[in-house]
């Protein structure tokens, strides 16, 4: 059988226009998936219960089961170790990024290595963001197929303007995991454009300012709307801002009343967990009425609006801060902008509204379902991707993903598939090995997580890199893409200028037999290609703990203790044995118990270390 592909696009088009392809909002509180029927975009209801809003929460059950949405929700006081939220929050996140929000969760969030993703422990399993919002797109999937009764496979899902690289493809990563084919990322200003009937009228011309104020992050952006070609002009914001610090602005003052500390709030989990979802409800009442009062436990808890707006006065003057920003950005001023649009539950708040009028000068346009409105953009964009709609222009996209090998043989996407082209991304890399000279750079098309299963594009070398230590190298890795396909590659070590560079003919140089059966393969593999990336990477990062531990004990022998050296070491050889033959959780359990136990060390020695340096200055 001959299977016909889209090469800009990527789609097998025999089956483009029969699929449904749904739009999906994964948001930070809530998520919701929509499509379109008689050219209008309407949400799915979730088979639970009658509301289009799934909450963004997840239960795991001591059986082992997982729980997503208002079932889950009802665990976060009960079990709050085992209740997941906020994980957009997290996602392509470092710990440093997001310990702060150690005082306000429930569950472990895990330091192991700084520099490394986050990743959240449930009993003895390690959890990364990625397959925790794989699980919320399954049960959006899932509410999609049983309102539709068909198979849901392709999806267009939503992210905010200022998601970087790592944040999309962690995004788009969980997509795949949850068994969907995702044909494009699109940022959540433009779907919300959309969604308010803004370029579709391609002889219409707009300047829109859109104001996205969710439960856990704020964005506003400026779109420029012209022939149906939405320019993102300018966009600020604050991952860490937004409803939920409403909610915690809230559980302060309470706290502060009725003198509950931060250590007791974090020590009790429950408590913690019942203030907040009393805060939450506090923030809903007060939109609409003058005050609020609860009992939680032997806590009487009230709160009137004039408090509540003052507490949130200093958040929403930082969202202000950024619309600054962003039209001094953009080069325009208020008077410039035609439309301000509301996304995002938080916009219900009275004061939003009252200080965006303030400073654009004009009433914000609220008609729409700002919990909605993202997810039905997204489903117009998911039908301009079936060819239903010939009136808005789409640019030119890679058809698949443009990467390099990693260690222990992984493709790390670049260029992601369904990327605008001209396309130009960068990564930074580093050594595995001491005093390496050489470094070779293999590029790789496809979407599977390995490269032995994608196409080979060709490879060359960084020579003559100055000898220095694993790790210290900073190699910059550029993808330069062109109108016409042509991919050059660049290469450069960024501390002694080292560079060089390779262009790459012919990238679409494959069948289309061979490209849809590359795409229908990377869907069917998911879960295996993930759980293999999964192990693949503990192994790679207990490898890099083994070896900075040996040094650590050969370089601090001196200061540690017999009893320390012992334990340390007893510990690194059983993280060197769970590499050879562990699982992944199995891996990642090890490696905590060192990290607990050397961390303090390496603290301990670094202030002796410093000490010693300090006196040797005085000498």
């Amino acid at each position: 059988m001959k299977i016909s592909i889209n090469l800009k696009t990527g789609d097998v088009a025999d089956s483009t226009l029969k699929d449904i392809i749904v739009g999906i909002d994964l948001g930070t509180t809530n998520s919701l998936v929509a499509y379109i029927v008689n050219e209008q975009p309407v949400t799915v209801k979730s088979k639970y219960g009658k509301r289009s809003l799934t909450p963004s929460v997840l239960h795991f059950s001591e059986d082992g089961d997982i729980v997503v949405g208002d079932k889950a929700k009802e665990y976060l006081v009960s079990h709050p170790e085992r209740t997941i939220f906020s994980v957009k929050r997290l996602m392509g996140k470092s710990y440093a990024d997001v310990k702060k929000l150690n005082s306000s969760i429930g569950y472990e969030i895990i330091d192991q290595d700084t520099e490394s993703l986050v990743k959240i422990k449930v009993d003895n399993r390690f959890y990364t963001p990625t397959e925790l919002s794989a699980e919320i797109l399954k049960s959006l999937k899932s509410d999609a197929e049983h309102q539709l009764k068909t198979t849901i496979s392709k999806a267009v899902i939503t992210v905010p303007a200022y998601f970087n690289d790592a944040q999309r493809q962690a995004t788009r990563d969980a997509g795949k995991l949850a068994g969907l084919d995702v044909l494009r990322i699109v940022n959540e200003p433009t779907a919300a454009s959309l969604a308010y009937g803004l370029g579709l009228d391609k002889n219409e011309q707009y300047k829109v300012a859109v104001y996205d104020l969710g439960g856990g992050t704020f964005d506003i952006s400026i779109l420029q709307i012209e022939d149906g070609i939405f320019d993102v002009l300018a966009t600020h914001g604050d991952t860490f801002l937004g409803g939920d610090d409403f909610d915690r602005a809230i559980m302060a003052y309470w706290c502060e009343k009725h003198n509950i500390s931060i250590e007791k709030m974090q020590e009790d989990a429950a408590l913690n967990q019942a203030f907040r979802l009393a805060a939450e409800e506090a923030k809903i009442v007060l939109s609409k009425e003058d005050t609020f009062e609860t009992n939680v436990g032997s806590y009487h808890l009230n709160i009137d609006k004039t408090t509540f707006e003052s507490l949130i006065a200093p958040l929403i003057d930082k969202t202000i801060e950024s619309c600054v920003q962003a039209l001094k950005d953009s080069n325009l001023t208020t008077t410039d902008i035609d439309k301000v649009i509301l996304v995002g539950g938080s916009t219900r708040v009275p004061l939003v509204k009252r200080r965006l009028a303030e400073f654009f000068g004009k009433t914000p346009d609220d008609s729409m379902n700002p919990d909605e409105v993202v997810a039905l953009g997204a489903a117009i964009q998911a039908d301009i991707l079936a060819g239903n709609r010939k009136d808005i222009l789409l640019l030119d996209v890679t058809p698949l993903s443009l990467g390099i090998e990693t260690v222990g043989g992984l493709m790390d996407a670049i260029i992601p598939r369904n990327s605008k082209v001209p396309q130009r991304a960068a990564r930074q890399y580093t050594t595995s090995v001491d005093g390496q000279k050489n470094l070779r750079i293999s590029v790789f098309q496809g979407e599977r997580d390995l490269v032995v299963h994608n196409r080979k594009l060709g490879e060359f070398t960084l020579k003559n890199l100055p000898a220095m230590a694993a790790g210290i190298p900073k190699i910059e890795v550029s993808f330069i893409l062109d109108a016409d396909g042509i991919l050059t590659v660049r290469a450069k070590e960024l501390r002694s200028n080292v560079e060089t560079s390779v262009e790459i003919k012919s990238t679409y140089g494959i069948s289309e037999e061979e490209m849809a059966l590359m795409l229908i393969d990377s869907i069917k593999n998911a879960e295996e290609d993930v759980k293999k990336r999964a192990l693949l990477e503990s192994i790679n990062e207990a490898n890099n703990v083994t070896l900075a531990t040996d040094k650590f004990l050969i370089q601090n022998q001196a200061i540690l203790t017999a009893e320390e050296i012992e334990t340390t070491t007893s510990l690194n050889e059983a993280l060197k044995s769970s590499v050879k033959s562990g699982t992944k959780d199995d891996i990642e359990a090890v490696m905590k118990r060192l990290n607990d136990y050397s961390t303090p060390l390496a603290h301990k020695a670094l202030d002796i270390n410093i000490g010693e340096a300090l006196k040797g200055a005085k000498m």
